[in-house]
């Protein structure tokens, strides 16, 4: 009798509380599952030596895909994750396409890039928008293309790795530079110190010492080696339709 006199709405309302409450304490659930399973795949950020030692190694790394070659080289043409690429090497410009976006970034004074969308020029607030985005394209797109190349850049920050029964390894640091200044890379090396992978802390990445493999190395036009393919687990990524040049004036 007296649970006929109680309010439908309020019985209904109390589900719902329950309901929620279920919710909330499943989410709490795999929230903590998930904080301590990061917790367990992350490695921490080993520790190095700079100096002489890690730049000798960096320079061995370098020797082992040309690196004259790639400093003679003024243009790079490639394509990464939908993304086109005509990089004028020398003089600090590049073409990025993508969808129905064409960009010519002035690496140096990003205000004069110029925009076009449907090959219409773009003159309002929207370039700003996709020049940063071409600019954020770039950065990341062409560190998997170049990143062995940028070991004595500005703000860059090396040192030697000792690995039990492995190749010494050497610990890259960008305190400076790109879209995500303070990442780190352990490039680790073959016999030859030629990349074979890297390990990663960085800051998208929320546990640190994500492996990606540097693999199917090809030797371009110009003499340098570049690896066109990486793997990150299941995951494979690469570059396609690379293309270098060399001319002597730009």
């Amino acid at each position: 009798m007296l649970d006929r006199e109680i309010p439908l709405s309020f019985r209904t309302m109390k589900r719902l509380k329950k309901i929620v409450l279920r919710i909330a304490m499943a989410l709490i659930g795999v929230l903590i599952v998930a904080t301590v399973a990061v917790k367990i795949a992350s490695e921490p950020l080993p520790e190095g030596v700079s100096g002489d030692g890690a730049d000798t190694l960096a320079l061995q790394m370098l020797k082992s895909l040309n690196h004259e070659a790639y400093l003679s080289t003024t243009e790079i043409d490639f394509s990464f994750s939908g993304h086109q690429y005509s990089w004028k090497k020398a003089a600090n410009k590049v073409e990025v396409r993508w969808s129905s976006h064409r960009v010519l970034l002035e690496l140096d004074n990003l205000s004069s890039s110029v925009v076009y969308t449907d090959e219409a020029q773009l003159t309002d607030s929207d370039r700003f928008k996709l020049i940063n985005q071409a600019v954020s394209y770039f950065y990341n797109d062409s560190y998997w293309l170049v990143a062995p190349f940028k070991v004595f850049d500005p703000g860059v920050s090396r040192k030697l790795v000792r690995l039990v029964g492995e190749n010494d390894a050497l610990l890259v640091t960008h305190s400076s530079g790109g879209v995500t200044p303070g990442d780190s890379y352990l490039w680790l090396l073959d016999e030859n110190a030629r990349p074979t992978a890297f390990k990663m802390w960085v800051s998208i990445i929320p546990f640190g010492g994500l492996r990606a493999s540097w693999e199917d190395y090809v030797k371009s036009e110009t003499g340098a080696y570049f690896a066109t393919s990486h793997k990150m687990g299941p995951l494979t990524i690469g570059v396609r339709d690379l293309k270098t040049e060399t001319k002597k004036s730009d």
